[in-house]
């Protein structure tokens, strides 16, 4: 009746359903059943496009990624008829009142749509009922990494998509365009990381409790920039394992200089190491990077090793050649080199002290009552300088032991072998 009418023009409970919704009969189909219920499993093609790679996190074993997911599928209940033959465009409102795949990111831990400055979200319908539906997502998911060969290592990831309710009875999941349906934007770059190539591939997952489950796969390899940890760690472990091997040509007697030497390289060895295991994962086998800081500090721990065997054999000798000498009571007579060590000061035996002409800073003042003619200086300056160059090689190789003599020449050596080793062996 016209009192009836009337009564449901003004009931404001009643939502008018929109224009768009009418055209597609919306509100004449159950969209809580996907298309073809009860019947051969409805394909869902897939493409992707990769936005960026946002961060790659070691410590977490994690990647980032934002990426356009778009899906392909046909539901003749939005079937339309249009003159044009030509389709519409909605966002996201009209999501919630349509079947849309329930397409997942295994083993994702965040993921969000881009919501600004409304959601990310566009649907496009076809007058023959086919649909796309596409979405800008940024997901964050496990990478399992292999840190064997780290720094010098190549990451494998991948990200894996598949559906959460509907297993192959119900949905079949498919690349749309095949290997050209991964898609990536040029202007890609990571900080730490060359991208190698990406791929896509498929395969099945099964699930005791619900069965077989289509998965697609979007594969990416990853190459570590090597630079920046050579700048970082390597080289700095380089410097520290060749300081150490400058106490070889320090006086064997200079104990000061040579141990302080010693435990300074130790030292800074062991912030090196440090500062690189607090950026890395707690993993429970050895790392290349290992392997190298390691056996630098080895190097470094044995050249202090090496001057305490050079100084507990030097200390046995010379005991022996007092015992000879009969001094084993009493002051002992000091040589030249036993004092130049303690006092810095050359003290020569052999040259006729009284005839130098000029002061010594280690000798004692004396005062010359008698003039000497040019002719005799020039002839004592010729003495000593003589004198000294016989004694240099002397007093060389008795301030030496044969351990650092040997330790100048098998420490490079045996560090360079190992270097040509390691670097041929990772790179």
């Amino acid at each position: 009746s016209k009192r009836e009418i009337k009564m449901r023009k003004l009931d404001s409970t009643k939502v008018r359903p929109l224009k768009s919704e009418q055209l597609l009969h919306i509100e004449d189909h159950d969209f809580a059943l996907r298309p073809g219920f009860g019947g051969s499993p409805i394909p869902v093609g897939i493409d992707v496009q990769v936005e960026s790679i946002d961060s790659i996190s070691e410590v977490d074993m994690d990647f980032t990624m934002t990426l356009y997911l778009r899906h392909y599928w046909k539901d003749e209940r939005l079937s339309f008829r249009s003159n044009k033959n030509k389709s519409m465009t909605f966002d996201g409102r009209l999501i919630k009142k349509i079947w849309v795949p329930d397409v997942f990111f295994v083993h994702s831990k965040r993921s969000f749509i881009h919501d600004t400055t409304v959601e990310n979200i566009m649907l496009r319908v076809y007058p023959d009922g086919n649909v796309l539906f596409s979405l800008r997502i940024t997901v964050s998911a496990m990478c399992f990494m292999d840190f064997t060969r780290f720094p010098l290592d190549t990451q494998n990831c991948s990200l894996e998509l598949e559906s959460y309710a509907y297993n192959e009875d119900d949905l079949m999941l498919f690349w749309k365009h095949g290997n050209k349906s991964l898609s990536t934007d040029e202007h890609i770059s990571l900080s730490q990381f060359f991208i190698e190539e990406f791929s896509a591939s498929s395969g099945l997952a099964f699930y005791s409790s619900t069965g077989w489950y289509n998965r697609l796969f979007i594969n990416f390899a990853l190459r570590r920039h090597i630079f920046f940890f050579v700048l970082q760690s390597y080289f700095p472990a380089m410097l520290m394992v060749m300081l150490s091997w400058v106490s070889f040509w320090i006086d064997r007697r200079a104990v000061p200089a040579r141990v302080s030497l010693g435990i300074t390289t130790v030292l800074t060895m062991s912030t090196i190491m440090t500062g690189v295991s607090a950026s890395m994962p707690q993993v429970s086998y050895i790392k290349a990077v290992d392997v190298y800081l390691w056996i630098s500090f080895l190097f470094v721990f044995l050249s202090v090793i090496e001057y305490a065997a050079v100084n507990y054999l030097t200390t046995i000798e010379e005991r022996k050649q007092l015992k000879k000498r009969g001094k084993a009571s009493g002051m002992y007579s000091i040589d030249a080199v036993q004092a130049m060590a303690f006092d810095g000061c050359f003290h020569d035996t052999d040259v006729d002290m009284d005839l130098t002409p000029f002061s010594d800073p280690c000798e004692e003042d004396e005062t010359r009552t008698s003039e000497t003619n040019v002719s005799n200086v020039d002839t004592t300056r010729l003495k000593r300088k003589r004198s000294l160059k016989g004694n240099v090689g002397r007093i060389i190789l008795q301030n030496n032991h044969v351990i650092d003599t040997y330790s100048r020449i098998i420490f490079p050596s045996v560090y360079i072998v190992f270097n040509f080793f390691y670097w041929g062996l990772y790179i």
